[in-house]
C-alpha cells in the first residue's frame, strides 16, 4: 500500500516526491495542479473514490520498473527550476500547438459530420492556444526575469503570481473540456489514422501541461510567498 507517513500531505506534495503519482491522478481526474493543495483522502472523497483503491494504484505505479524517478526538481535553485520549466514545459507547447492545431483542424472536416463534438473540440484547442502562447511569452519575457532578478520585489511577485495561477485556472477548464469533447481522448471504431493521432496528441498535451502546471503552482510559487 502507497505510505504516507503524514495524513495531511497533498497531491500536489505526492507529486513532487513521487512523478509516477501524476498519472494515476490524472486517470481519475484528481486535480493535483490547480487544486491540488488536499491530502490524498479528501481529494478522493470530493471525486467519489476509494482513497485505498487510489493509494494501491499509487504503490503500483511507484513501485513500477519503468516509474518515473523523482528529479528532485524542488530542490533546485529558482534560476534552474525555471530553465528547466522553459526547456522541458514551454519548448514542448511551442512545438506541440501548432503541429495539433491542423489535425484537429483537418479531423474536425473529415468527421466532423459523424461526431459533431469535433467542432467543439476544435474550438477548445484553439481557445487552449490562444491562452498558453501569450502565458508563455508574459512568463518568460516579465514574470521569470523578475523572479531570478537579485532582490526580487516580493509584492510584485505575489501579484503576478497569483495572475499566473487565475491564467492556470483558466487553462484546467480548457483541458477539461478537450477531455470530455474528445470522450476521453477515446478513437471510435471508424476513427482514421489522423483521428487516432490527435487523440494520443492531445492526451500528451493535458499531460504535458498538468506537469508544467503543478511545476509553477507548487514548486516555484512557494518560494515567493509572504
Amino acid at each position: 500500500m502507497f505510505a504516507i507517513t503524514d495524513p495531511k500531505t497533498t497531491i500536489a506534495q505526492i507529486v513532487t516526491d513521487h512523478p509516477a503519482a501524476a498519472r494515476v491522478f490524472q486517470k481519475h481526474r484528481l486535480d493535483f495542479c490547480c487544486h491540488g493543495d488536499v491530502p490524498l483522502a479528501e481529494a478522493c472523497a470530493r471525486k467519489g473514490l476509494d482513497a485505498r483503491a487510489i493509494a494501491a494504484e499509487l504503490s503500483e505505479a511507484v513501485a513500477s520498473p519503468s516509474a518515473e524517478p523523482a528529479e528532485a526538481l524542488s530542490k533546485l535553485s529558482t534560476p534552474e527550476l525555471i530553465a528547466t520549466i522553459v526547456r522541458r514545459h514551454h519548448g514542448y507547447l511551442r512545438e506541440a500547438l501548432p503541429y495539433i492545431l491542423p489535425v484537429a483542424a483537418k479531423v474536425a472536416m473529415r468527421h466532423g459530420e459523424r461526431n459533431a463534438a469535433l467542432e467543439s473540440l476544435l474550438d477548445a484547442v484553439q481557445a487552449l492556444a490562444s491562452a498558453l502562447i501569450p502565458h508563455l511569452d508574459q512568463e518568460e519575457s516579465v514574470l521569470f526575469p523578475g523572479l531570478t532578478a537579485a532582490a526580487p520585489d516580493r509584492a510584485w511577485a505575489a501579484r503576478e503570481l497569483a495572475a499566473m495561477r487565475e491564467e492556470h485556472l483558466a487553462v484546467g477548464k480548457l483541458l477539461d473540456t478537450i477531455r470530455e469533447r474528445s470522450d476521453g481522448f477515446s478513437t471510435p471504431e471508424w476513427g482514421c489514422k489522423t483521428y487516432r493521432v490527435l487523440m494520443h496528441e492531445l492526451e500528451a498535451l493535458e499531460t504535458d501541461v498538468l506537469r508544467h502546471v503543478h511545476l509553477e503552482n507548487h514548486v516555484l510559487a512557494p518560494r515567493f510567498a509572504a
